[in-house]
């Protein structure tokens, strides 16, 4: 499935702040996950296997290293766990870095909200614009990660450019 996001992270002090604030328009709760993201070694875009109690997916994705909102194309694949799968995937690419994080993920409309605590990095919110069949468009995307961003009072310098998988892996180099 080829899907296009607009999509912010941003690091917070308290993720419980901002979920207090999404609760003032009667979000849809789809639950807490436990997720582990294996990330593996590819020559272009990121290759992440994702095993949790609620998502399950190989994805694909590609978008920019900036600040704010930004576009991510994603190819996503849904499949049930399997230790095959992840042992072709670790024989083909070799193991870049795991991300092991706990997401209590909210739904409002097509924008789907992450509340994440992840291991060794803190604590953020993550916002995203989904349009899986091209009938949103990027600029109403555009529009409303803007207004998320607004909505929860991130200042620019709270922005992450990068993703958990990079930010790991930019604390092992340092």
């Amino acid at each position: 499935m080829s899907i296009t996001n607009i999509e912010f992270k941003a690091r917070v002090n308290d993720t419980s702040v901002h979920e207090t604030k999404l609760q003032t328009l009667t979000p849809r709760f789809a639950g807490e996950d436990l997720q582990k993201d294996t990330y593996y070694n590819v020559t272009s875009g990121r290759l992440k296997l994702r095993e949790g109690n609620i998502e399950n997916a190989l994805i694909w994705y590609d978008r920019p290293d900036e600040a704010g909102a930004k576009q991510a194309n994603i190819l996503l694949y849904k499949h049930q766990p399997d230790d095959s799968l992840k042992a072709i995937l670790e024989k083909v690419h070799g193991i870049k870095v795991v991300v092991e994080k706990r997401r209590r993920i909210y739904f409002v409309e097509n924008v789907k909200f992450h509340f994440d605590t992840v291991n060794g990095l803190g604590t953020f919110i993550e916002a995203e614009a989904i349009d899986q069949d091209g009938s949103i468009g990027i600029d109403k995307l555009k529009a409303q990660c803007d207004h998320y961003i607004n909505f929860f009072g991130i200042q620019p310098e709270d922005h992450v450019r990068v993703s958990y998988s990079d930010l790991l892996l930019q604390q092992t180099t340092a």
